[in-house]
């Protein structure tokens, strides 16, 4: 006789599935997070071994070259993959894309950082007598399109566009075409307002920091919409799209300012209250608060003044005065690299003035927070078991933060007995020249694991999974803690509430909130693919 199938039999197969799917993929991600480390390891060789290596410093600092340098190599690590297809390679999650994409540009800007033979500084040498290559404000009355910032942008900068937009123009669609809406042709007029930095390779779109996109006429609809998007070699991030709506997560704003402000559309007509609910209303003294919904702020053949403000958190755009939208900063672009304004599109550009721009250029400021001495220097790992490994997040261009930690809670007695070891976990930056000085900077002072894929924010969890790894693998630490760099650890009170626990129970120290559920929306969304 037969046996027969229940459901129940098949739930249980359908979990075990689940289960086993789920642990492939974790142990994907691990694989991603620990497959390329740049690690600094303490190898050190003769004096006469490193004479071939450029000094990082000229004049005072040039004496530290002589000194025996830290070996910055690839660190590998290989867990036994396991061969399957990808099964879901159609539905991957944005952030696997992102990912990969990060690891094979940050692969390829490890080997240039890695390849450069000279000074760092001849990178972006400039001449510091010279006031006239950084003003503090560029004002260009031509008509032209392209407005050069020599020393980039700073907090407080703002850049002004007065234009008009031209008459909308009819363009054929072929997507339209298909789909059997009329002729194919639809009237379009838009325009892009971009910043721009340095081609990262020859042959290149130089990458966009700032993408501002209004168009008009919407995507065919008739609606007016107005697109932010950044780009980084030919890779498009994800579009942030205002269309009049109000944000649906109001909490969500930069410096203060909401997202996307609210604008009249012809699709929506707002309720009018009754005579009588009014009259009641005035007759109790409840007071009104006045609503003022603006219309679309371009409008084809009539004057704009448009103004980019860069904020603490993000850019503010201003149409004639009134705040428009505002675009957090993405990860991997700093203002300092925008050192181009590009006006393109349906528009006629008539000025364009920049103001508040950095006095100094940002690389030679380098020069005087990195402090080339070897009392800063990193103490060489021991052999035996660590008792605290501490993990630093920064970033690529945090010069001076990692300096300072270095002259404060890392010149503790406990990390200078090398009882606590601490290390900053760095990914790559988009800049050449800022990947070359980082290499210079972890080879001198030996503290700094490189972590080979371009900076985001929303790959922090890779640099977590690193820390862990490193210390867990490299230095067989009892203990594990990660912090942020612009933190201040007292090494001493952390081991002392560690020493009040057994050591025969898990022992985890933070903020723990078990009953927390993924946010969905705001800058810490977590989407359903990424964590159920």
């Amino acid at each position: 006789m037969a046996r027969r199938w229940r459901p129940s039999h098949l739930v249980f197969a359908a979990a075990v599935a689940y289960l086993i799917l789920i642990s492939l993929k974790f142990r994907r991600v691990l694989d991603m997070a620990t497959s390329d480390l740049a690690v600094v390891e303490p190898a050190f060789s003769s004096p006469s071994s490193t004479d071939h290596l450029p000094p990082l410093l000229s004049g005072s600092a040039a004496s530290s070259s002589n000194a025996t340098l830290f070996q910055v190599q690839l660190f590998w690590h290989r867990y036994d993959r396991v061969s399957l297809p990808d099964i879901a390679a159609r539905n991957r999650s944005a952030l696997d894309r992102m990912a990969d994409d990060a690891w094979s540009l940050g692969l390829t800007a490890w080997e240039e950082a890695a390849a450069f033979v000279g000074d760092p500084w001849e990178l972006a040498a400039i001449d510091t007598t010279s006031t006239d290559k950084c003003p503090a404000a560029v004002s260009v009355r031509a008509r032209g399109r392209v407005v050069v910032l020599p020393c980039g942008l700073a907090a407080g900068s703002s850049v002004t566009v007065v234009g008009t937009p031209r008459t909308a123009h009819k363009e054929y669609v072929p997507q339209l075409a298909r789909m059997r809406q009329g002729d194919g042709t639809v009237h379009v007029s838009q325009f892009m307002v971009e910043l721009q930095g340095l081609r990262a390779v020859d042959g290149e779109d130089p990458p966009r920091i700032l993408h501002l996109n209004p168009r008009l006429r919407g995507d065919w609809s008739q609606r007016p919409i107005i697109e932010h998007n950044t780009c980084y070699r030919m890779q498009w991030g994800s579009a942030q799209r205002c269309d009049g709506l109000p944000p649906e997560d109001n909490e969500d704003k930069v410096d203060g300012f909401t997202k996307c402000e609210k604008w009249i559309r012809d699709d929506i007509v707002d309720t009018k209250e009754s005579k009588t609910t009014s009259w009641l209303k005035r007759f109790i003294g409840r007071a009104k608060k006045p609503a003022m919904t603006w219309p679309f702020p371009f409008v084809e053949d009539r004057l704009f003044v448009l103004t980019i403000q860069a904020g603490v958190e993000g850019f503010h755009i201003y149409v004639g005065g009134r705040h428009v939208t505002s675009f957090p900063y993405r990860p991997g672009f700093t203002l300092e690299d925008a050192t181009g304004l590009y006006v393109k599109g349906d528009v006629d550009v008539h000025s364009v003035y920049a103001t508040a721009l950095p006095m100094s250029h940002p690389s030679f400021s380098l020069q005087q927070v990195l402090e080339m001495s070897d009392k800063w220097r990193s103490q060489p790992l021991l052999r035996g078991p660590v008792y605290l490994f501490i993990g630093i997040l920064s970033a690529s261009n945090h010069f001076a933060e990692r300096m300072a930690v270095r002259k404060t809670w890392m010149q503790s007695s406990e990390i200078r007995s090398s009882k606590v070891v601490a290390r900053f976990f760095v990914a790559l930056n988009s800049r050449k020249e800022v990947n070359v000085m980082l290499k210079k900077e972890a080879e001198y002072f030996g503290d700094i694991v490189i972590l080979p894929f371009i900076d985001r924010y929303e790959l922090v969890v890779l640099k977590t999974i690193a820390i862990c790894e490193y210390g867990v693998q490299n230095l067989t630490a009892a203990h594990v803690m990660k912090c942020d760099d612009d933190t201040f650890v007292r090494v001493d009170v952390v081991l002392r509430h560690i020493k009040m626990h057994s050591l025969s129970k898990p022992l985890y120290m933070g903020n723990l909130n078990l009953l927390h559920r993924p946010l969905r929306t705001g800058k810490w969304a977590v989407t359903v693919e990424v964590f159920f």
